[in-house]
């Protein structure tokens, strides 16, 4: 006779946790889990946390998500003591951060928190947060046995190429010029237009080339640091949390130098809010790279902050990039809205049509001159698509002129950067 536990089923194993003060502060959290899992999870106040991850029903988690706001930051240090229970168990650490400053963010990141993500959290954020944690804990594949003995060589390994830091002295010698670059959509290219403009600036000639710095501004997605494979040194977070104690030398120490030419002050380590910095910091730094550097390129990040205004009111040319389409024309013109409700200099902005129609595209180039009519803009400047080999550059880490340097959007970028440079030049020559 079959006995009627047999009949229910067991209960599925959990596989993820919520951790919080009140998870009902985080209701929208409550739903993406239950998306997301369905009834595979469960929640633990902070008290019980740390007691349950010595069961062992901990062994089944693949993550638990801590939920943080405002009123956590005078628990950090229990918060911090869950973190190093659930690392010790080998359970991942996502957090979730609501409106908590960015001191305490960066020490739970820096605990060893897997993922962040800010709340409310944006559509699927939850879901694509769990697969990259399922993916970092995929277990590498295995390499098939070599079908031969391997050979044994006598000489070793070579060294890990070490990235130095600039090798001149701080001397507030130059007046360099700002040239910020800033999106005004996701996609436009404006992080590989930086990158490769620096390098072509940086390039100009063999003897008496320009010193060129590179500076991410994009605190979260900045991506100069893999279109150059270059490492993300620590120091970056020490400089912009303490400006007022850094000086030209110490600033020039947390920058890393490409190819003994290009320097990059990259973006953190971590992933920092952007308002972890204020118009006044952010104007100092700028102000001691312009000392230092002929030319202080800024990969600015899409959203318009608190100290875009510093960044505008110190750039000679501002550009800004676009694309052919519907959301890059709305988006200039709620740009130049805001900037002439704040009376800030819109004027400094250069319009810059990335993956522009071809010079035989006749259609394409009406709808370019219809665009800039509507918007009441002069499209400067016109880039070609640079097509696959752009993304394969910014894989490997190097700019388009090592890579591909017969990519038309290559030598556009070169012409722009060698008119900048005569200009420069020139407006030099009339001052003396």
């Amino acid at each position: 006779m079959t006995s009627v536990a047999t009949l229910q089923p067991d209960p599925a194993p959990i596989k993820a946790c919520t951790i919080s003060r009140d998870v009902q502060n985080f209701e929208l959290l409550i739903d993406d889990m239950e998306n997301a899992l369905g009834e595979s999870w469960g929640d633990l106040s902070f008290d019980d946390a740390v007691q349950f991850m010595g069961q062992p029903e901990a062994s089944t988690l693949e993550f638990v998500a801590i939920a943080v706001d405002a009123e956590d930051e005078d628990d950090l240090t229990r918060i911090a003591e869950i973190i190093h229970s659930a690392k010790a168990q080998d359970i991942k650490v996502m957090l979730i951060a609501d409106q908590l400053s960015p001191i305490a963010l960066h020490q739970l990141l820096r605990l060893g928190a897997d993922d962040f993500l800010p709340y409310p959290l944006p559509d699927g954020a939850l879901q694509d947060a769990i697969e990259r944690l399922r993916q970092a804990a995929a277990p590498a594949p295995v390499a098939a046995p070599p079908s031969a003995a391997p050979t044994i060589s006598l000489v070793p390994d070579p060294e890990p190429e070490v990235v130095a830091s600039p090798k001149f002295k701080a001397k507030g010698d130059r007046e360099g010029v700002v040239l910020p670059v800033h999106g005004l959509a996701g996609g436009t290219g404006s992080s590989t237009f930086a990158v490769n403009l620096a390098w072509e600036l940086a390039t100009l000639s063999k003897t008496d080339a320009p010193r060129v710095c590179l500076l991410d501004f994009d605190f979260q997605y900045g991506s100069a640091a893999t279109y150059l494979d270059l490492p993300r040194k620590e120091i970056v977070f020490e400089v912009l949390s303490d400006t007022a104690s850094v000086d030209s030398d110490t600033f020039l120490q947390s920058m890393l130098t490409f190819n003994d030419r290009l320097h990059v002050f990259t973006a953190p380590a971590d992933m920092l809010p952007l308002d972890i910095i204020g118009p006044e910091d952010i104007g100092r730094i700028v102000d001691m790279a312009a000392a230092n550097f002929d030319y202080v390129i800024i990969d600015m990040p899409k959203t318009i902050v608190v100290w875009t205004e510093s960044i505008l009111t110190r750039a000679h040319v501002y550009f800004a990039l676009l694309e052919l389409d519907l959301r890059s024309a709305q988006n200039i013109l709620r740009l130049i809205r805001a900037l002439k409700a704040e009376a800030l200099p819109h004027e400094k902005l250069r319009y810059v049509l990335n993956r522009a129609p071809k010079f035989t595209d006749l259609s394409g180039k009406s709808r370019v001159k219809r665009m800039a009519e509507s918007l009441d803009i002069t499209i400067e400047l016109q880039l070609p698509d640079g097509s696959v080999q752009v993304t394969q550059a910014n894989d490997h880490g190097l700019p388009l002129a090592e890579t591909a340097a017969k990519n038309p959007l290559r030598k556009e970028i070169q012409k722009l950067a060698k008119s900048l440079h005569d200009l420069n030049k020139g407006v030099e020559s009339g001052k003396a």
